[in-house]
């Protein structure tokens, strides 16, 4: 372990890290109040510009395109030009792209800068838990990065209440609405100039003075707060080898090389599954519930439930990545996820059907608080942006291809039938974390790479 590592693993939990949490956790409430408004402004959509139903499938899968090629640009460039700058390039082009929407005058123009804003979503939902994990001890970083995901939830629950007050308002309401979830990013883009880079990237781009002085001003706030002196950073410490400053294409090859292979693999795997899953289940519940004559899912009180209990979801997943791991962690809510979405298909009372549908919506987000925090600590450094940014962008072919899919095989498998491909699927995903998966609970990022992956005796990205 590097002297910059040992000092960052030394320190406590204190006021840098919870202002670290507000600045990332701020972002990720804006990326999903974003993402969630777009399914209540459709219908006003739908109505302004006398959109066909193969137009409004088009308009609704604009932001899941731009979200792709975010994430994937984005965990690639963070690795060669740093986290900070990618990750504020990446909200100032979502502020922008939303302001413009709210003024489209036609759909197609709608769908283009719907694209541009997803490509700013994704770019920093996929950047942001890379960059904030490598300044927080690895006895603090599971709970902490799955309560940074936890912001998603309060962005969806605000789409739910925001869209209900503002979007049937008026001919102006879908507007107001749009520019209400973009507005509040040009405060948070300006509260960021502050935020420093990551020590740990800069420490492997040999940018050692920088490095340290992040750090020192980090110990001088937390030894103000405590009102002592910080205990020595371990004794037993070493200069990192020299790596390569790596390319695109580079970075890329090094996710399938041999010490990531098997890590690449799984995240793949269990993000697809997991967002195929999520959007197979949220995407098509209203309308498969009403074609089975269930009416439920058209209350408003269903949607607030559903999104509320997103909130709980995440934060107990936070909770029990660092108390049982997080391959458990995933692995199970995974599959009483599963278990939730078969309860649903089954249940023909509204009373049922709300309780199974708060199950789903409890354990399916609480999947997404154990990813965020274990995909980044799998890979290296050199490779983490990258590695979380291509995980999540596999991500969403699932989200892109799940309502198309689930459109075919509903008229021949029928409702149950839907449900169980679905769960099969999520199986397949938990079952994958736990076989290919390795353990990261109490480690350190840098005995991650070097026990695990191998990579202290062969660096990657090179």
């Amino acid at each position: 372990m590097s002297r910059i590592a040992a000092r960052l693993e030394r320190l406590p939990f204190a006021r840098p890290h919870r202002r670290l949490l507000l600045m990332g956790g701020l972002g990720y409430t804006f990326d999903g109040l974003d993402a969630a408004i777009v399914a209540f402004v459709l219908p006003a959509l739908t109505a302004l510009w006398s959109l066909t139903s193969v137009e409004t499938g088009v308009l609704a899968s604009a932001n899941f395109i731009g979200y792709f090629v975010g994430a994937f640009c984005a965990g690639n460039f963070g690795d060669l030009i740093g986290r900070r700058r990618v990750m504020m390039s990446a909200l100032a082009i979502f502020c922008l792209a939303s302001l413009v929407t709210a003024f489209a005058t036609s759909w197609s123009m709608f769908f283009w800068w719907r694209i541009l804003a997803g490509m700013g979503t994704g770019a920093e939902s996929a950047i942001v838990a890379p960059f904030l994990s490598e300044f927080v001890a690895s006895r603090y970083r599971g709970r902490f990065i799955g309560a940074l995901a936890g912001f998603f939830s309060f962005g969806f629950l605000g789409a739910a209440l925001l869209g209900r007050a503002m979007v049937p308002a008026g001919p102006w309401g879908w507007r107001a609405a749009i520019v209400v979830t973009a507005l509040p990013i040009v405060m948070l883009l300006w509260w960021r100039r502050a935020l420093p880079e990551s020590p740990r990237w800069l420490e492997t781009r040999g940018r050692i003075q920088e490095a340290e002085a992040i750090v020192e001003r980090f110990e001088q706030s937390i030894e103000q707060e405590l009102g002592r002196p910080l205990p020595p950073p371990a004794a037993e410490t070493q200069a990192p080898r020299p790596v390569s400053r790596g390319t695109l294409f580079s970075n890329l090859r090094a996710l399938w090389s041999r010490q990531l292979a098997r890590i690449t693999a799984m995240t793949w795997l269990a993000w697809l599954s997991i967002t195929f899953c999520y959007y197979s289940f949220f995407s098509w519940i209203p309308s498969l519930m009403v074609k089975n004559g269930l009416t439920i899912t058209k209350s408003f009180n269903y949607s607030i439930a559903i999104y509320a209990a997103q909130v709980p979801g995440y934060y107990s997943a936070a909770f029990f990545n660092e108390r049982f791991g997080r391959q458990a962690t995933i692995s199970v809510y995974m599959i009483l996820g599963g278990v939730s979405a078969l309860a649903l298909s089954l249940t023909h009372s509204n009373f049922w059907i709300m309780v199974a549908g708060v199950c789903l919506s409890f354990f399916m987000n609480g999947t997404y608080a154990g990813l965020y925090a274990y995909t980044p600590e799998l890979f290296p450094t050199q490779v983490r942006a990258t590695g979380m940014g291509v995980a999540s962008a596999i991500g969403r072919i699932g989200a892109i291809s799940a309502p198309i899919i689930v459109g075919y095989v509903f008229p021949l498998a029928g409702f149950a039938g839907v449900f169980g491909i679905s769960t099969i699927i999520l199986l397949a995903g938990a079952i994958s974390v736990v076989v290919l998966g390795v353990r990261t609970r109490g480690k350190s990022l840098e005995e991650i790479a070097a026990e695990e992956l191998g990579a202290k005796q062969e660096p990657v990205g090179v």
